[in-house]
C-alpha cells in the first residue's frame, strides 16, 4: 500500500516515542482498510482468520489513538483509501496482500519497539509477535527476523517494508 510520509515537519518535531506510536497508527489504519478489501476474497476458515485479524487490527488502531493522545499529540487520521501494491482479484492474491500488511505493520512495530520502554514497549513487542504470527501464517512461512525487512534475506522492499503511513507527519 503506498502513503505519504511520517516525518513531522520542524516546527512540530514530536518525541521519537511519538513518532513511533503515530506510525504504528497510520500502519493499523493501512492494515484495517486492507483487510476490508481482501475479506470478501477469502472465505472459510481463511475468511475467518481475516475478520480476526482485522477485528485485531481495529482494536490496535484504537489503543494506539490512545497511546497518541496520552502523548500530547493528535491521533493521525486514516486515509479514505490506500493505494494496493498489485491487484486483489481472488483468493490468492488476498492470501498474498495479508502477508504484505502484517510484515508493514510487523516493521511499524519494531520501529515502536526501538523507540519506547516500560509497558508502551512491551505492548509493542507483543503486537509485533502477533503481526508476525498473521504474516506467517498467511505466507506458510516465517522471516527470519519479523518487521525488520532489511534484514530478511532477498526481501523485496516493496512487498515487506515498514509503512510510511499517510498523515504521520500531520498533513492532510
Amino acid at each position: 500500500m503506498s502513503t505519504r510520509s511520517v516525518r513531522p515537519s520542524e516546527e512540530d518535531a514530536d518525541s521519537p516515542e511519538l513518532t513511533a506510536v503515530q506510525a504504528a497508527l497510520a500502519a493499523e489504519h493501512a492494515a484495517v482498510y486492507g483487510y476490508g478489501v481482501l475479506g470478501g476474497r477469502v472465505g472459510g476458515k481463511r475468511g475467518a482468520e481475516a475478520r480476526a485479524a482485522y477485528d485485531g487490527h481495529r482494536a490496535r488502531r484504537d489503543a494506539l489513538a490512545r497511546s497518541v493522545r496520552d502523548l500530547g499529540g493528535r491521533p493521525v487520521a486514516s486515509d479514505a483509501a490506500y493505494t494496493l501494491l498489485f491487484a486483489v482479484a481472488d483468493s490468492r492474491s488476498a492470501v498474498r496482500l495479508a502477508a504484505v500488511l502484517e510484515d508493514r505493520v510487523a516493521g511499524a512495530y519494531a520501529d515502536l519497539v526501538r523507540a519506547t520502554e516500560g509497558a508502551r514497549r512491551e505492548e509493542a513487542a507483543g503486537a509485533l509477535r502477533e503481526a508476525a504470527v498473521r504474516s506467517a501464517r498467511w505466507r506458510g512461512g516465517n522471516v527470519a527476523f519479523p518487521g525488520l525487512a532489511e534484514r530478511a534475506a532477498g526481501a523485496d522492499p516493496d512487498a515487506t517494508g515498514p509503512v510510511e503511513a499517510a498523515g504521520a507527519d500531520g498533513a492532510r
